[in-house]
């Protein structure tokens, strides 16, 4: 397959993330837009199952989440520098220890280093403001100040959290094919506020940065 004729596949969690995706692309044939679902396994397995029946060049898992407030405050982007199933592993009497210690795999896949950080200045340039930092993937989302804590201190520099990501870059490594994580930021991740969401502007932000794609991915 000639190259020029593999696309990128873009996924998110839900309709609505998807949508705002696609306005950003603006009809760009390059990409092409899936939603895949709530969680990780959804996200794996719909990403690999995608995967199978094309042909593609990058995969990116793209989204709304939470922030960590020192890092990414509410209205800003997160382009991933690694994505981390950050609760992947085992309860101890003296604390989580991450599949990585345990010697049953990783929880770490590491993105482009060059391309990430190209993408955030992308985004910069644009007027937007965004970090390139650590995203961890969850499965169940962080409600109370001391799980932000505890997140805090397994993995420091922790920016996002989301519930897909990882699910969406194993299957891309599977298929030998790079990844990059985005996440607009619609809530600071810590004590459950549901009000204090803003939910419509993170997708603003996200087609916002959607739209700078093409600038650094061809």
């Amino acid at each position: 397959m000639n190259e020029s004729a593999q696309k990128i596949l873009i996924v998110t969690a839900v309709a609505a993330e998807r949508e705002a995706v696609l306005r950003g692309l603006a009809g760009d044939g390059r990409y092409e837009v899936i939603a895949a679902g709530v969680g990780l396994a959804a996200a794996a397995s719909r990403t690999a199952k995608t995967l199978a029946s094309g042909h593609y060049k990058f995969v990116i898992s793209a989204g709304i989440g939470g922030g960590f407030p020192r890092q990414a405050p509410v209205g800003s982007l997160v382009v991933a520098s690694d994505i981390i199933a950050a609760d992947l592993g085992s309860e101890t009497p003296d604390g989580f220890l991450s599949v990585d210690k345990l010697g049953f795999g990783s929880a770490y896949i590491q993105t482009p280093s060059k391309l990430a950080v190209l993408l955030t200045e992308a985004l910069q340039a644009a007027g937007l403001i965004a970090a390139c930092g650590p995203i961890l993937s969850v499965s169940t989302t962080t409600g109370t100040k001391a799980t932000a804590e505890a997140l805090t201190a397994r993995v420091p520099g922790a920016a996002a959290e989301a519930m897909e990501g990882f699910g969406v870059a194993q299957a891309a490594q599977d298929f030998g094919l790079p990844v990059l994580e985005i996440r607009a930021i619609s809530n600071a991740v810590g004590p459950r506020d549901r009000d204090a969401w803003k939910i419509p502007q993170a997708l603003q932000t996200l087609e916002a940065a959607i739209s700078q794609l093409p600038e650094v991915l061809t």
